[in-house]
């Protein structure tokens, strides 16, 4: 009788660990719920917290299921890059390239430039959100269109943020998990981010030069001047911590623990308060994380992920092969959001192999260009501008983004054709 017992109670524990694994992935890829104001954060921390209630997974494994140095690799990076914002420091960049708009052309190539190599160390998504203004209102003062630029801008910043494994959330969780090395990692993608940078510029210039300045009879307001002081000092600690960790990320040293003294050390100001840095920490990307790290894991406990990888495998999809799994990452972001894709394939994906962690991490990133909702850096963008009159749309969007996401992924696919073949 206890043996028949324990047989319906695993069975109705799986089903319910599907049942709940599948709604937080369809909430997660839906957005919302509707009745409910939930944002992407809440729907995967009920998922967690529905994991833990059916008893899908004790709260000793949902503990052990989180990577803890990658939540605090990622906590660490977001106070070094509050600091620098407190700095002033993205102000002052983005209003120094401003200087080159009399040639639009020029500019645009200063500004994916800039924006990219800045994103590689210091994330995207923070890059996104300092320069978008700035951008948005020297543009309108010059009676340029922001509307190629900023879309110039996201796009940068996702390719970008792909060259290092701490440009993007994703890439962290990635190069923590698979244990890749920070120099072999930037080796193997430097070649591919870098066409993919250059075919980007050469897209949005092509598609957008007849529009690149506004029609005489555009009523887009003059906006105000939006200034940020600059500090020096604070400026020249933040960034010079900032190359030293770079540097120590080379050796063997734990990355989390030298990104975590880093943050450590910047929170010790003589006039910046602690409480203000820690209030740009993005806490709910670090809920979001260790609600799908709990979710995941109960799938993948249950034997859930491994059954799923067995059937996709039926099917013809062999996630063993890189170049599957280059284009699953791809449809998988912009099916249910990046940061849920790389979360569930992390599980089932042999990171043993160093190739397929380069892999996910840059398809991940490239597959974030293709539509608006592909990534946080391009909502950021929208949304910044619009707070200025400039509407960006999902056609007008997706007109710049799928083309340079197709040749991105164009180029990711022949570099793993011309790796293998070495």
């Amino acid at each position: 009788m206890d043996d028949i017992l324990s047989w319906i109670s695993k069975g109705f524990t799986t089903d319910a660990t599907l049942i709940i694994f599948c709604l937080t992935y369809t909430g997660i890829a839906i957005g919302k719920i509707r009745g409910l104001k939930l944002d992407r954060t809440g729907i995967t921390l009920l998922g967690a917290i529905a994991m833990l209630a059916f008893g899908c997974i004790s709260l000793p494994d949902a503990v052990l299921s989180v990577n803890a140095p990658s939540i605090l690799m990622l906590f660490s990076l977001m106070v070094i890059a509050a600091q620098l914002h407190y700095a002033g420091f993205y102000h002052k960049v983005a209003d120094r390239i401003s200087q080159y708009l009399d040639k639009p052309a020029f500019f645009l190539a200063i500004l994916m430039l800039t924006s990219g190599i800045l994103s590689a160390f210091l994330n995207n998504d923070v890059i996104c959100f300092a320069f978008t203004p700035v951008v948005t209102i020297s543009l309108l003062r010059k009676r340029l269109n922001p509307v190629p630029f900023l879309i110039a801008l996201a796009l940068s910043s996702n390719i970008g943020c792909a060259l290092t494994l701490i440009g993007n959330a994703q890439d962290v969780l990635v190069g923590q998990i698979a244990h890749l090395k920070f120099g072999g990692y930037i080796l193997w993608v430097a070649l591919p981010v870098s066409m993919s940078m250059a075919a980007a510029y050469g897209l949005v210039y092509l598609l957008g030069r007849k529009d690149f300045y506004l029609p005489a009879n555009s009523n887009l307001p003059s906006p105000p001047q939006d200034e940020t002081p600059f500090d020096s000092w604070r400026t020249i600690k933040g960034i010079g911590i900032t190359c030293i960790i770079v540097i120590l990320f080379f050796t063997p040293l734990p990355r989390y623990m030298v990104a975590l003294t880093a943050a450590g050390l910047l929170l010790c100001s003589h006039r910046l308060e602690s409480k203000k840095v820690l209030m740009l920490v993005d806490w709910q990307l670090l809920v979001l994380f260790i609600s799908l790290f709990v979710v995941v894991g109960a799938f993948h406990s249950g034997g859930l992920a491994t059954r799923g990888v067995e059937i996709l495998r039926d099917a013809g999809i062999d996630l063993r092969n890189t170049y599957t799994l280059a284009i699953t990452t791809g449809v998988l972001s912009n099916l249910i959001n990046n940061s849920a894709a790389v979360m569930l394939l992390i599980n089932v994906v042999d990171l043993h192999n160093p190739i397929n962690g380069y892999v996910l991490a840059l398809s991940n990133t490239f597959a974030g260009n293709l539509f608006i909702i592909g990534s946080v850096a391009n909502i950021i963008v929208v949304q910044g501008a619009a707070a200025y009159g400039v509407k960006i749309s999902f056609k007008e969007f997706a007109r710049y983004g799928v083309p340079v996401a197709v040749a991105s992924f164009g180029f990711l696919l022949m570099w793993i054709f011309i790796m293998a073949s070495i």
